[in-house]
């Protein structure tokens, strides 16, 4: 089974911005060195804990440092951007690392209405439900789609046009899900907050899937993971996932606390109702404990790729996580063109 990482910049408490997107430097040149097959920095806007809200940026960053993994967006919130901005963007990073670059699309804002509103400009644009006519568009720049009595058939995207960049689909739900199979399209589930949806998302996927740029489905599901040398360890740097969590949720983020601070705050039983399934499909424990759960989800859901996303406050507990993680399945050969 393929691994992967998604990465979110984590801010931990008492650090900067420019040291959690070190770190992400960093963990990807582990990644790399323990062989992972790619790497996805996800797009978030207004959080005070998470530094990733520019991907394409860091996209760039991280291969540059990197000589094989597969880079990319897990995803750009497609409606916060304008189709031949994204795809001149993307052009550009195919341009410079050719046959690495992975353009991971979802159709959420990834910040609240407000901060969405600040991105897009027009109230008229906060709707999602035109992300099938943006995803046409933007796969349009990148292929000359555009008949010839079109508007933007005079547009050339440079760089863009004709660029090899790999377009996924993300979800956490079946609508995604079911776009993706009837384009041909390969498709990354976000179990690791979207878990009640995993199963019925799967299924839309595999069943709605018709060939297209895939000829057979391929499918990508994430997983939040903490692992360390044993369950007790785990878990203390694990708690601070669920206070971070919950914060959020009160409208009260903040930078990403210490363990100490989660044991000092222990949460309410309304506070861990509100969080449902975000806390409790999380694979965290030792080495025997994660490599069985994470088999076990593979196996559930058929994935071809799991993408683990690991979030605690030491850099150094993160980088023995994805080491155990390594370990414990296998991690193959990075850069193998499946799919391309």
């Amino acid at each position: 089974m393929k691994l992967s990482v998604l990465d979110v910049c984590p801010i931990p408490t008492g650090s900067t911005p420019g040291d959690a997107l070190r770190n992400t430097l960093d963990l990807a040149r582990h990644a790399e060195r323990l062989g992972f097959h790619r790497y996805w920095l996800a797009e978030h806007h207004s959080m005070p804990g998470i530094a990733s809200s520019a991907p394409s940026i860091m996209i760039g960053q991280v291969a540059a440092v990197t000589e094989r993994l597969r880079v990319g967006s897990g995803g750009v919130m497609l409606p916060n951007h304008a189709p031949l901005v994204v795809a001149e963007q993307f052009g550009t990073l195919d341009a410079l690392y050719p046959g690495r670059i992975d353009l991971g699309l979802g159709r959420a804002p990834g910040t609240d209405q407000v901060t969405a509103h600040a991105l897009r400009r027009s109230a008229t644009q906060l709707s999602e439900d035109d992300f099938p006519q943006q995803l046409a568009q933007l796969r349009a720049f990148f292929d000359d789609g555009y008949p010839a009595d079109h508007p933007y058939a005079a547009i050339t995207a440079v760089p863009g046009l004709g660029a090899t960049v790999a377009v996924w689909l993300l979800g956490s739900s079946t609508y995604s899900a079911q776009l993706a199979g009837l384009l041909g399209l390969p498709y990354a589930h976000a179990h690791h907050f979207a878990s009640g949806s995993t199963d019925a998302a799967v299924a839309a996927y595999r069943a709605s899937f018709r060939p297209g740029v895939l000829d057979e489905p391929y499918l990508v599901v994430t997983a939040s993971v903490v692992a360390a040398d044993d369950d007790e360890r785990a878990r203390w740097i694990a708690a601070p996932m669920a206070l971070a969590m919950a914060r959020l949720r009160a409208g009260n983020p903040g930078t990403f606390p210490t363990p100490e601070e989660a044991a000092a705050n222990p949460l309410s039983p309304s506070q861990r109702a509100s969080l449902g399934g975000m806390t409790a499909s999380a694979v965290v424990g030792g080495p025997e404990t994660v490599g069985a759960g994470l088999r076990a989800l593979g196996e559930s859901t058929g994935a071809d790729e799991l993408m683990v996303s690991t979030m605690v406050h030491s850099h150094a507990d993160r980088l023995r996580s994805y080491e155990i993680v390594a370990a414990r399945l296998g991690a193959q050969q990075v850069g193998a063109a499946v799919p391309a």
